[in-house]
């Protein structure tokens, strides 16, 4: 009986195939219009219609999924195309027969587009233009193809999105309010550019990811990424075709790391670069527009990600909150309001009415003590040290007793004279040199050379100084 059954079951699923195929085959014209297909827009299925030839590599996008498929799949899947007089009219052989094509061969003929591209808020196929890596070239009667998809939404009502509101704040406080215009921004204007990441830090199960769930949704879940750090510092970065960039859980990156994690994230973070160049595995390489927003989550404040006290690109916001600040209840109401009551569409619909005309995308973000935080765990012992050796060589401020007015000038020797303890033996030994000019700036003293000079050292008191700030 079971095997019996399973035959059944085969035999359904044999003959659904091949019923797809056929609709497929009935879509697929073999009317013509001036040697060109009719076109179509079937809803299922797979039709010549659905693909646009890729001159660069001679492979052809798949506009359903934006995927690429190799001239065999195509002629494999597809019939061949007949051709056809000026007048419509197919041309037959000595034998009567209609004269083809394969379906790769008509595409390349009239569906070819020259390149290929990501970038909201522009039409699938756009005409008479070309991208390099400055932005767009205007080129007559050639034509780009888009890979974003634009999100397929499902609208509620945005008066009824305040469960979701008070989730963000009893996480994360009075940050609420710019986090929330930050998230508004990529789902209206996903096409523009936020010059600063969101971090978003507190412990493991406190809601930081149920926050972000409608997101995905509202931006289009093909267009939000989320990797790791170690996948963000490899070669191969599709994910920046993303209106929203996860990287999540950035922690034990140890120190050469961190600081590498912090460049390579320079030019994903903020534009300029206007135009990033993707790599992806068995594809040539193209460009696409800089439009990613960032986004980093972790559970680790001393040891998570790197930010110098100078950054420009990073607003932090931390919850104190513990998971046991938590009941089951709190948890299955609110996912059971996301996708049982129609909440998701309700936040979406609240994002997208929202007013943010007072938000600058561009504008260098507030700096939080939970920002101040990270950067003081990230100094080392040697960088409050050679603070406070310099703090002694300056003298107190007549308006403010309580500040110290730093010299103008140091030397090296200078600096070795004020140090101390293990300090004064860590700047001693010669192999820590190299450090010393790194920690120097940090503390707001760059090198100064004497242009006077051939060698570019001063002489103070007859010897010549070769560390001078």
């Amino acid at each position: 009986m079971k095997d019996d059954i399973n035959d059944t079951l085969r035999n359904k699923g044999e003959e659904a195939v091949r019923a797809r195929h056929d609709r497929a085959r009935k879509y697929q014209s073999t009317k013509k219009s001036n040697g060109k297909a009719e076109e179509h827009s079937p809803a299922e299925g797979v039709t010549i219609n659905d693909f646009r030839a890729y001159a660069p590599t001679h492979s052809y996008i798949f506009e359903p999924s934006r995927e690429m498929w190799p001239a065999s799949s195509v002629n494999s899947r597809l019939d061949p195309v007949p051709i056809c007089d000026t007048s419509g009219n197919p041309i037959v052989d000595d034998k009567g027969k209609p004269k083809t094509v394969a379906a790769s061969t008509w595409l390349d003929q009239n569906r070819s587009v020259e390149q290929m591209t990501w970038v909201p808020g522009m039409p699938m196929l756009i005409p008479d233009r070309l991208i390099s890596d400055g932005g767009w070239i205007e080129r007559k009667d050639v034509a780009c193809f888009n890979l974003y998809r634009p999100p397929i939404v499902r609208l509620g009502n945005a008066t009824k999105a305040q469960r979701w509101c008070d989730h963000v704040y009893k996480v994360f406080g009075e940050d609420d309010a710019h986090i929330i215009k930050w998230l508004a921004h990529r789902v209206q204007r996903p096409q523009e550019k936020i010059n600063h990441a969101l971090v978003l830090g507190g412990e493991q199960g406190i809601g930081k990811d149920t926050l972000l769930e409608p997101l995905k949704d509202a931006v289009g879940r093909w267009n939000f990424s989320e990797v790791s750090p170690k996948q963000i510092t490899g070669r191969f970065n599709s994910f920046l075709k993303s209106a929203i960039l996860r990287v999540s859980e950035a922690r034990d990156l140890g120190d050469s790391n961190r600081f590498e994690f912090y460049d390579h994230m320079k030019s994903y973070i903020a534009a300029p670069p206007d135009v990033l160049r993707i790599d992806e595995k068995h594809l040539r390489e193209y460009y696409v527009f800089n439009c990613c927003g960032v986004i980093i989550t972790t559970n680790y404040k001393m040891d998570g990600i790197y930010l110098p006290a100078d950054d420009r690109r990073h607003y932090v916001a931390w919850s104190p909150l513990r998971k046991k600040d938590f009941t089951d209840s709190y948890w299955n109401e609110l996912w059971g309001w996301y996708y049982e009551n129609g909440g998701i569409g309700d936040v979406i619909s609240y994002l997208m009415e929202l007013d943010i005309s007072g938000f600058d995308p561009k504008a260098p973000p507030p700096k939080t003590a939970a920002f101040w935080d990270i950067v003081d765990a990230n100094r080392s012992p040697e960088d409050a040290d050679l603070a406070d050796a310099i703090d002694r060589m300056g003298s107190p401020d007549p308006t403010d007793p309580r500040k110290i007015i730093r010299p103008d000038a140091i030397t090296l020797r200078q600096i070795t004279t004020m140090a101390d303890g293990e300090f004064g033996e860590w700047i001693r030994d010669r192999k820590n040199r190299r450090a010393i000019p790194h920690r120097l700036e940090k503390c707001g003293y760059t090198p100064v050379r004497n242009d006077d000079a051939e060698d570019g050292l001063w002489v103070i008191n007859g010897r010549a100084i070769r560390r001078s700030w």
